[in-house]
């Protein structure tokens, strides 16, 4: 039991130092993120010196105007050269599925249709073709046996029921007996 104790008493020491250096690590990521940014920051934006007199605001505020509807332009014309590229890809790919031959196939349903209206859609309506399957076939009666009569007689228990029913039916039975 002591070996078991240290051993996790050793773990959750290890655990706890591989934590701690964890969040030393995550603290010095962060740190250098701001640094790189602020980095940025100073080399692409210069720090903004705001005029006192209002003529000369108001000038400032024409060109920063000026600069957001230039960049609005740029991003308009990007974002309409992505989607032209993007079709022109969708068209592309689908000239090479042809080419390939490999068509996406529908899910097929099942249509519950007659032969004659399978031919006329194939066919069209002008071609009158009738296919009646069942003209050609042979007609057979069923005979019926005296043992498939017995049969059928017993084994509806219907009749045998409204047969007993009321007096009658006791009446039968009686003289059955005898």
């Amino acid at each position: 039991q002591k070996k078991r104790r240290a051993a996790t008493a050793r773990r959750q020491h290890l655990k706890s130092a591989m934590l701690q250096l964890a969040v030393t690590e995550i603290e010095k990521e962060a740190a250098a993120k701001e640094v790189e940014k602020q980095n940025y920051l100073a080399e692409h934006c210069p720090p903004l010196s705001l005029p006192g007199s209002m003529q000369e605001l108001q000038e400032l505020c024409k060109k920063l105007h000026a600069k957001i509807e230039s960049v609005d332009e740029d991003r308009y014309d990007t974002e309409v050269k992505l989607q032209k590229t993007n079709k022109e890809l969708e068209d592309l790919s689908q000239k090479l599925f042809d080419l390939r031959g490999k068509f996406k196939r529908p899910p097929l349903r099942r249509v519950r249709m007659s032969a004659d209206a399978m031919l006329r859609a194939l066919l069209g309506s002008k071609h009158k073709v009738c296919m009646d399957l069942r003209a050609n076939l042979k007609q057979v009666k069923k005979e019926d046996t005296e043992k498939e009569k017995d049969l059928r007689d017993v084994g509806d228990w219907r009749k045998n029921i409204e047969e007993k029913s009321g007096m009658e039916g006791r009446k039968k039975m009686f003289e059955a007996g005898e």
